[in-house]
């Protein structure tokens, strides 16, 4: 991987979210195991995977969180369950860091005078 091809950049975690009960009961719709991808600002989800908007919106805060580089001690690298926002749902979601992957101010910008190749038309994207 070619650092600074085009620049200054930056390194974020592809992540892995992942429905777990653990034998909780769930109440909204959380099927053990049924996972997506975060891969730049991008969510990846298989064919036929679904989650709940809500369990979305309780997630989504936190992705970004999770994709930076993070002191070893701070809660964000070490804490991974979240929880369904219903408070009578067992649902968790565990976010895992994945592989790192190198993104480029100029691939990722929207400032005009500072543009590059956006990062997902590049070759290795």
């Amino acid at each position: 991987m070619e650092e600074d091809k085009e620049g200054a950049g930056f390194w974020l975690y592809d992540l892995k979210v992942e429905t777990v009960l653990d034998g909780r009961t769930p109440v909204c719709r959380h099927i053990e195991g049924e996972s997506f991808q975060v891969e730049g600002e991008t969510l990846v989800f298989d064919p036929g995977t679904r989650i709940s908007m809500y369990a979305l919106t309780a997630l989504m805060p936190l992705l970004p969180a999770k994709q930076r580089m993070t002191d070893p001690n701070d809660w964000i690298s070490t804490d991974a369950e979240v929880a369904c926002p219903d408070p009578h749902c067992g649902g968790r979601f565990r976010i895992t860091r994945l592989e790192k992957r190198w993104f480029t101010h100029a691939g990722t910008t929207g400032q005009p005078d500072a543009r590059g190749t956006p990062y997902w038309e590049e070759d290795n994207a």
